[in-house]
């Protein structure tokens, strides 16, 4: 009987710490927080292993250990200039003080609630601050970037990344007393509202047109000069080829009347005659009536043929 009174005490305890839940696991990625009646317990738990509890009277909130990622939704914001854009941004936190955040934010659901008031709002603090290109460049051009390739962009005095660590250093210190911390922020995506797009395209197509019409002059002038270098040098070429035919003609025309001259010497009849001869190749074909008088040259030679 004393066997089956120790067995019944057994079970009941086994039954109860089932029932009432007594032993709980908190994991590596999890942190936890024992409450009774709502209120929380002690301190919070934050090594992995098998824990107790009460049964029935307490209960356990865990929370991630692990980087947890914020999503805003992307919101219009003017600029600084009065250009309205589409700003979506992303940023990364943890909780540092599980006790503190269950006691400010519950859980999750109301930790990202209050991350959406405190980044929406500082994003848009920082962006009516600056103007449109601060935020879609984050370098100035660089020592291989001529000034065409950046067309008519001016120089930077913050950039991208500057303002994302602004938006970060102004909401930090506003989530301390939450029991977390924000890691880092960013712009994941910015885009132009409709009229900005249309507005932006169209000066984009007008810089590039200025520049095409730039680099059609510039090709322009230098046509003009090598057509008028390919002139000069044809000019110079043709007149040097003309004074050097002009030279030769002349030697070789003074060469003939020295051979012709010498020719005349030695037999002044014979010569005559050959000459005589060389205009009738010149003046005559086989279509050719000749009528010739009879004191003529060529008629006194014919006459002296044998």
């Amino acid at each position: 009987m004393k066997y089956i009174s120790t067995f019944a005490i057994i079970v009941i305890i086994i039954a109860v710490s089932v029932v009432g839940g007594v032993f709980f696991i908190v994991d590596e990625t999890q942190q936890a927080i024992v409450t009774q009646f709502g209120k929380p317990v002690g301190t919070p738990i934050t090594t992995p292993g098998l824990h107790m509890k009460l049964p029935f009277i307490q209960n356990i909130n865990y929370f991630d250990k692990r980087f947890l990622a914020w999503d805003g939704d992307p919101n219009q914001i003017p600029t600084k200039d009065k250009r309205f854009i589409w700003v979506d941004t992303y940023a990364r936190w943890h909780i540092t003080d599980s006790l503190l955040f269950f006691q400010r934010l519950r859980d999750e659901r109301g930790a990202y609630s209050r991350l959406d008031d405190i980044l929406d709002g500082e994003t848009r603090n920082a962006i009516a601050k600056h103007v449109l290109i601060e935020l879609v460049r984050s370098t100035n051009p660089g020592d291989n970037e001529t000034k065409e390739d950046m067309g008519s962009l001016k120089p930077i005095k913050f950039g991208r990344e500057k303002l994302e660590q602004e938006v970060l250093r102004a909401a930090s210190p506003r989530v301390t007393d939450l029991g977390i911390e924000i890691l880092d922020f960013k712009f994941k995506r910015i885009n132009y509202v409709e009229e900005v797009r249309r507005e932006v395209y169209a000066r984009m197509i007008s810089e590039r047109k200025r520049i095409a019409e730039q680099y059609r002059s510039e090709g322009a002038g230098e046509s003009a000069r090598i057509s008028g270098e390919k002139d000069r040098e044809l000019k110079t070429i043709t007149s040097e080829a003309y004074r050097k035919t002009q030279e030769i003609r002349g030697k070789a025309n003074s060469k003939a009347a020295d051979i012709y001259a010498t020719a005349y010497n030695k037999d002044p009849e014979f010569y005559r005659f050959t000459r005589t001869m060389e205009s009738f190749t010149k003046i005559m074909d086989e279509n050719t009536t000749l009528v010739m008088s009879t004191d003529g040259d060529l008629f006194k030679y014919l006459k002296g043929v044998k």
